[in-house]
């Protein structure tokens, strides 16, 4: 539902102004709205999950079905274990339905500052609104602004360059030669996606080697085991990691090595484990080969970190995301050199009580499921 936001005229309560219409911010929503808080969203596109409606179209939660379900509502047993793009999207719209969500698309929260009179804040939105709300809890999303990188010379490349944002389907890339940069969890799924889809040669541009999980082990999903050890000492999970490797085949003899270092110490440096769902099997089969990192473009070639210079018809870039929040609160002071808030969940940065954040974390326990338990969270905070 969209209808035309409250401004700083109205005569009604402040409400809780939630910036982005994802699954952080409508489950945000929800856990209010069940404690008898009002609560708008605020979504800059003209529907929920922007982010999942533009994923690619091979993506499906890398996270089991019940431990994904945000708070209020299961999502359905017909989406099955592992549910695609398309049925998240689903989910989302059911979600807002369901609990029967304020919800304002098509206006974008460009600022937010403390209110004049020091009783919440003021939010800038386009149209020239200003919203007035009680509080603001920030939730646009994990993977909001496209990194690339600027490799010298890409400007004189004369292939096609795209970021894995704008990649949906291998069909277009069918008898092409096509280069996927970075080995995260989208570089691997995408690379693996156009080796089945018809790509005449799919290559792998790697800068640091990645741990690499089985999805599901004998029943046993890799987020239930991420749930388990969240709370231990790195030291520790890093030697379980280690001991739980030998069950992986190992890559070395085709170009992607055992990463030196431990698994949690990675994802405490915000790089997560690829869950296998193909890559193995196409790097072993030579359908995906794995190659240098990229250093920089010269043309119609790609320059690799070791002097290797190659051709391809199609650089698909896998580099992540920003976060993009510093126009929106930059000036706040409350956000860290990496451009991540300083605070998150149900704790308001200590300078600014009444602004929280949701979704800015990468946990191997599963991004909704720690949505889900953040919303609550931050639910009883601001009731």
């Amino acid at each position: 539902m969209s209808e035309p936001a409250p401004d700083l005229t109205s005569t009604q309560p402040r409400p809780v102004y939630v910036i982005g219409a994802g699954p952080g911010g409508l489950a945000v929503a929800a856990a209010l709205r069940a404690r008898g808080v009002r609560a708008v969203v605020v979504e800059r596109s003209g529907a929920v999950g922007a982010s999942w409606r533009g994923h690619y179209e091979r993506l499906r939660l890398h996270t089991t079905r019940r431990l994904s379900a945000l708070p209020g509502l299961a999502i359905p047993r017909r989406f099955g274990r592992w549910v695609a793009r398309a049925d998240v999207v689903r989910y989302l719209e059911q979600y807002a339905d369901f609990h029967e969500l304020e919800l304002v698309t098509g206006v974008e929260v460009s600022r937010i500052e403390r209110a004049a009179d020091g009783q919440g804040w003021t939010l800038h939105a386009s149209g020239g609104r200003l919203l007035a709300a009680r509080a603001v809890v920030v939730a646009t999303g994990f993977n909001h602004t496209p990194a690339l990188p600027d490799w010298p010379g890409r400007a004189t490349y004369t292939g096609q360059l795209l970021h894995a944002r704008d990649y949906r389907e291998p069909a277009p890339y069918a008898g092409r030669d096509v280069l996927v940069v970075g080995v995260g969890n989208t570089g691997a799924e995408i690379a693996v996606d156009l080796a089945e889809g018809g790509a005449r040669r799919v290559r792998l541009a790697v800068r640091t080697a990645p741990h690499i999980v089985r999805r599901s082990t004998l029943g046993w999903p890799a987020q239930r085991t991420g749930i388990l050890v969240r709370r231990l000492p790195v030291r520790c999970v890093d030697r379980l990691g280690a001991l739980a490797a030998r069950a992986v085949p190992d890559l070395s003899a085709y170009g992607l090595p055992r990463p030196r270092t431990g698994l949690y110490s990675r994802v405490r440096e915000g790089a997560v484990p690829v869950q296998d769902v193909g890559l193995i099997r196409a790097v072993r089969s030579g359908r995906v080969e794995p190659v240098a990192a990229v250093t920089g473009f010269d043309g119609a070639e790609v320059v690799l970190a070791d002097g290797t210079r190659i051709t391809p018809d199609a650089v698909v870039a896998a580099t992540g995301y920003r976060r993009g929040l510093e126009g929106l609160v930059g000036h706040l002071d409350v956000l860290d050199e990496r451009g991540r808030p300083i605070a998150h969940g149900p704790r308001a940065p200590r300078n600014a009580p009444g602004l929280y954040f949701t979704g800015y974390t990468n946990p191997i326990s599963g991004m909704f499921r720690e949505l889900a338990l953040d919303a609550v969270r931050i639910a009883r905070a601001l009731s």
